[in-house]
């Protein structure tokens, strides 16, 4: 999502929401918008604009038109976590095969989920980066991974190692030495929808949208040194276009692909 975008405040701004506000203007350069009583939805078609809102314990973005809010949670990484410390199997970590002391670098980062389960794995010695393309949904996750507040562990150390960068994948890909990551993980989620709570529909609404292409492929196969791994909806095509090693989930909506470095 592109376009003017300006930060407000909660409809009852304290000191510290005001504080978080001058932080979104700072360091996304944009400009700040009194509340002045308005609805989000009444600003946003006053100027025409995305609107990020600073309450009292977090970001909201609102895309202009978006019904709902993007905010930053782990969603499905806080239960995840827990099957796999206790030993249980993840698809995410068995399509990719990581190890301790792995770089992981996921192309598609939304909220992040996956790539927490890859921080896991990968240790305190890992290094582990997460690229979003639309600066306002980088900035919500950014900042949500280094304030959520939760007491469970390891959710929040996994948060907090993720490096999250605004770029788009291919610019990024072509910055890279050859095998600087241990594996390249493309998720582009736009294909079909297959998740289905609120925060995914606002996500799909406030995120970039890009199908995969041969030259982000072949990007990604240069940079990785083992796997590059890819996620998609069970029904999509893209795997056998692109020669992935699709790992059939009989009841699962989505599938993990790959493709093994010789």
């Amino acid at each position: 999502m592109r376009g003017v975008t300006v930060v407000t405040t909660a409809g009852r701004p304290d000191g510290l929401s005001m504080k978080l506000a001058q932080e979104a203007c700072r360091e996304l350069n944009i400009e700040f918008e009194p509340r002045k009583k308005r609805s989000v939805v009444k600003i946003s078609e006053l100027l025409n604009a995305n609107v990020i809102v600073a309450g009292k314990n977090r970001y909201e973005y609102y895309p202009k038109g978006a019904a709902v809010p993007f905010f930053f949670h782990p969603n499905t990484a806080a239960f995840r976590l827990k099957r796999v410390a206790r030993g249980e199997h993840d698809p995410l970590l068995e399509a990719c095969n990581l190890e301790q002391g792995d770089s992981f670098l996921d192309c598609t980062l939304g909220m992040g989920s996956d790539t927490m389960l890859a921080a896991y794995r990968v240790g305190k010695n890992g290094k582990v980066v997460g690229l979003e393309d639309d600066p306002n949904v980088a900035f919500i996750v950014k900042k949500g991974m280094a304030s959520y507040d939760t007491a469970e562990l390891p959710l929040t150390s996994c948060m907090r190692q993720i490096k999250v960068v605004n770029c788009e994948a291919i610019t990024f890909l072509k910055t890279q030495e050859t095998g600087s990551f241990d594996v390249v993980y493309m998720d582009p989620m736009f294909e079909e929808i297959i998740e289905e709570s609120n925060n995914f529909e606002a996500l799909r609404e406030a995120g970039s949208h890009h199908q995969l292409t041969k030259e982000w492929v072949t990007e990604a196969l240069r940079v990785a040194k083992k796997r590059v791994v890819f996620k998609a909806h069970f029904r999509s095509e893209l795997f056998e276009n692109f020669r992935f090693q699709r790992e059939h989930r009989l009841t699962a909506k989505f599938h993990y692909g790959f493709i093994e470095k010789k």
